[in-house]
């Protein structure tokens, strides 16, 4: 596959599923893979009950910044993926394109985040066997 594959996780607000998914494939993948995260319409904070979440997997997330979707992060990413972005997400011909269908933690408590944190895991784990980069974790 690519030397160094880049992965671009996508969301309305960058505050919960993709600031999870990003840091999952940076724990699991270490400087294997370059990782990205933006959103459609960033939020002003990282969603605390996401926050809290992976912090019981000792992932810390507390630090991350919402960031707004460039065109330059679609174009410089080899593999987008969105969640739940809609039309808000540019797409460019010849990009590899996934759509991870997760509920939306936003003002969900943490028991209710859990789920969604655990699907994100079994997703990213296999998107790291796709690309053929064994686990770190």
């Amino acid at each position: 596959m690519i030397s160094k594959p880049s992965v671009l996780f996508v969301c309305v607000h960058n505050a919960g599923r993709s600031q999870m998914a990003a840091a999952f494939l940076t724990h699991l993948a270490g400087d294997r893979v370059e990782v990205r995260s933006a959103g459609s319409q960033p939020a002003d904070h990282v969603n605390p009950s996401a926050v809290e979440a992976m912090r019981e997997l000792g992932i810390d997330i507390a630090a991350a910044i919402p960031k707004v979707l460039t065109t330059d992060a679609v174009e410089a990413s080899d593999v987008v993926i969105t969640m739940g972005c809609g039309d808000t997400c540019p797409f460019f011909p010849g990009k590899r394109y996934l759509d991870w269908k997760l509920d939306d933690p936003a003002g969900q408590g943490i028991d209710a985040v859990r789920p969604i944190r655990d699907e994100i895991e079994h997703h990213i784990r296999g998107l790291l066997d796709e690309l053929g980069i064994p686990s770190a974790a």
